[in-house]
């Protein structure tokens, strides 16, 4: 099972209140969870991964400096973060994969793209945000597998639940 949400205001507030209540109902998963942090030189804000199932925080911004309009995603970074993932899906443990974006790197075969395959193969469900300048990406990406769901995090948890087959309490 794929299931995406559409990466907006609020996306990754929302996976990582996703990403409590699976550890909370004890669902084992893997991913990485986006946290924006506002800088005080009026910079665009600075861009965290948090690898979930470890300590890790990967900062996969760049700052490229006042009216720089380049891409500011380090993707050594990214490629970084998608190693620790992978390693969490190598013990053969998670049965979700939780990914904080489908953006530029996976819409070019790189990032997190690799991964959402293995874990598809492997019978994990995964589970991003999209954003719509990717969309087309995505979908050429995912055909028909993809599942468009609603930003919240009750809703995705109940998703999650029944893509492993976990009955309620």
């Amino acid at each position: 099972m794929l299931g995406y949400i559409i990466a907006e205001a609020g996306a990754d507030r929302c996976l990582a209140d996703l990403a409590r209540r699976l550890d909370d109902a004890g669902i084992a998963f893997a991913g990485a969870i986006q946290r924006n942090t506002a800088r005080s030189d009026g910079q665009p804000d600075d861009m965290d991964l948090r690898v979930i199932g470890t300590d890790r925080v990967i900062r996969i911004s760049q700052s490229l400096g006042p009216g720089s309009a380049g891409c500011r995603l380090n993707a050594a970074s990214l490629e970084e973060a998608a190693g620790l993932v992978a390693a969490a899906l190598d013990t053969g443990a998670p049965r979700v994969l939780l990914l904080n974006r489908f953006g530029r790197q996976e819409a070019e075969g790189r990032g997190f793209r690799p991964l959402i395959g293995r874990a598809l193969g492997e019978g994990v469900a995964v589970l991003t945000a999209v954003g719509a300048e990717y969309a087309e990406a995505f979908h050429a990406f995912a055909g028909d597998m993809g599942e468009c769901l609603p930003a919240d995090a009750a809703r995705l948890f109940d998703w999650c639940r029944e893509a492993v087959a976990v009955t309620p309490d």
